[in-house]
């Protein structure tokens, strides 16, 4: 199957979350819009938990993708940091699976695919890392924290060098983190991040 068509499947199965109760979504109703067979979505996915698996794994790379933009946004580190807690709570905010992925907060709605892998038979790459081990709240904070970190750095840094710049992006992510279970009121994440990096070092 071509990458597009599956990508089609993972966005009908989006759409019928948003709709209704993951429960209550069927297979025969995702495949047909997307336009194929339910035997293809079998052959594509194996079950319906490995579209879980597979919806999972595409918007955690999704949200880590946002990362990586907000990451490159600006010059000032600062900024680069406010910019990625933007990017988490937004992206928790208008994306369910993004929020209980972060949070570990998985309401009766969503899927809720075991983190640790499965066995997978798949001749599918995609198929075959979605059935791996998917991310929990704490390897989100170690993968954010890790790619800041590398991003603000540069090549070549290291470890030694940057342990006071790791405990600030860490700080910056778990605050963002905070965000994203109680919002704040007026000013919002910026204004907590800037505040809180006004005396680290950055």
């Amino acid at each position: 199957m071509m990458p597009a068509a599956r990508e089609s499947l993972l966005d009908a199965a989006y759409t019928a979350l948003a709709r209704r109760p993951w429960a209550a979504v069927r297979m025969v109703d995702v495949a047909a819009a997307a336009g194929v067979s339910r035997q293809t979505l079998y052959n594509e996915f194996g079950s319906k938990d490995g579209l879980a698996r597979a919806l999972v794994r595409r918007e955690a790379d999704g949200y880590l993708a946002g990362v990586e933009r907000a990451l490159a946004t600006h010059s000032d580190a600062r900024e680069r940091l406010t910019a990625t807690a933007e990017w988490t709570t937004s992206a928790a905010r208008e994306n369910a699976l993004v929020r209980a992925m972060l949070t570990g907060c998985w309401n009766e709605r969503l899927p809720a695919p075991r983190l640790s892998a499965v066995p997978s038979s798949s001749a599918i790459p995609a198929q075959r890392r979605a059935d791996g081990p998917l991310p929990s709240p704490g390897d989100f904070v170690a993968l954010v924290r890790d790619r800041a970190v590398a991003v603000l750095a540069g090549p070549g840094a290291q470890q030694t060098d940057t342990a006071d710049l790791a405990r600030s992006c860490e700080l910056v992510v778990r605050l963002a983190l905070s965000c994203v279970a109680a919002p704040p009121v007026e000013g919002g994440v910026a204004d907590l991040v800037r505040g809180a990096l006004y005396r680290q070092p950055v």
